[in-house]
């Protein structure tokens, strides 16, 4: 069956995975809304326009990253059956860029809603990102054997880095 992943499936394709990412993304959002800060004026518009200039530079990199999976794409950490491995483009930087572009959206909008709450859940976010993307590399090492090969020298979030 191959390499054996100490952090759980959360199910045969790992749903669970998923079903928590959304209910994180919810409390992040909430976070934001009702965990305003006493930022005011001129203050509160750059923190607005940094925020929201941080989502979008999130979103091209997620982006970017389901336009290059194109049929590789799955919502779930399981890769598809008929799946490729993507090693160029933004994957040649980092081996989970659509994660990260989730987690650089998640620091825009606690910016943008001069939340510090909505911090604390954009950092519970990253870790909890970081633990999906252990469980769905066991299931990528699988999958692919190249793929030892490509984390070898690929950063997992931040290029260069980690």
């Amino acid at each position: 069956m191959g390499e054996q992943s100490r952090i759980p499936s959360l199910g045969r394709r790992g749903g669970g995975w998923v079903g928590i990412q959304f209910l994180l993304i919810g409390a992040l959002v909430a976070a934001g809304v009702r965990g305003r800060g006493d930022v005011e004026g001129a203050l509160l518009t750059f923190a607005v326009v940094l925020g929201t200039a941080i989502i979008a530079f999130g979103a091209v990199i997620i982006a970017l990253g389901i336009r290059q999976l194109n049929r590789s794409l799955s919502a779930m950490p399981r890769p598809v059956d008929s799946g490729t491995l993507v090693e160029d483009g933004v994957f040649a930087y980092v081996r989970h860029p659509i994660y990260l572009g989730l987690m650089i959206v998640g620091v825009g909008w606690s910016v943008a809603m001069d939340s510090l709450a909505a911090l604390i859940v954009a950092i519970i976010f990253a870790v909890f990102l970081d633990l999906k993307s252990r469980r769905e590399e066991a299931w990528l090492r699988e999958q692919y054997p190249a793929y030892a090969a490509y984390a070898g020298r690929t950063k997992r979030f931040v290029p260069y880095l980690y």
